[in-house]
């Protein structure tokens, strides 16, 4: 159970990296490419992944994988918008705009280059995700999970009050909590 654990973390830190790359690309005005107040996690990318690597066996052909990765990591991206949107009030992304977009939460396009991306990490970067994994003392794990835990709950409260994802930078968060300070 750990190993699936560090799979989750170790795809949202890759995730988190992809999306900072991704920024800097595009140059968007958007800073924080990430969804948690101190970890640099997407967890998106870590349940797609995850959910992918369960159904996953090893004997399917390249265009099947990458199928099935676009419909499982498509389906996981638009319930953790769901999620965000319904429980936090936030949206992390928004697809409006582009070519079959569905309320803003996926769309083809992204669809298509899920089912790529994770094709291309369940073949080619989890044999190493696995032997790392399967190398973390369970000393580790269980001091992770306590520090994913914490994170979550301050995320939360701080999604909840200012429903800012921008705020998930300490330092813009540092900046609205004392400016509301010195005005009450």
């Amino acid at each position: 159970m750990a190993q699936w654990f560090w799979y989750f973390l170790i795809y949202s830190f890759l995730g988190c990296c992809l999306e900072k790359l991704y920024a800097r690309c595009i140059r968007s005005p958007k800073r924080v490419r990430k969804c948690f107040l101190l970890l640099p996690l997407c967890p998106v990318y870590g349940l797609g992944m995850t959910a992918l690597l369960a159904l996953w066996e090893p004997g399917m052909g390249p265009l099947v994988l990458a199928c099935l990765g676009a419909l499982v990591c498509t389906g996981v991206e638009y319930l953790v918008h769901l999620f965000y949107e319904k429980t936090l009030k936030v949206r992390f992304w928004d697809y409006t705009g582009l070519p079959g977009s569905v309320q803003g939460r996926i769309c083809p396009l992204f669809a298509a280059v899920w089912g790529g991306l994770s094709a291309f990490a369940a073949v080619c970067v989890q044999p190493w995700v696995a032997a790392l994994a399967a190398a973390v003392p369970p000393a580790l794990s269980y001091g992770m999970w306590l520090l994913l835990a914490a994170d979550c709950v301050l995320t939360a409260r701080v999604l909840a009050w200012y429903h800012d994802t921008e705020l998930l930078a300490l330092s813009a968060l540092s900046a609205r909590v004392s400016s509301q300070s010195s005005t009450s």
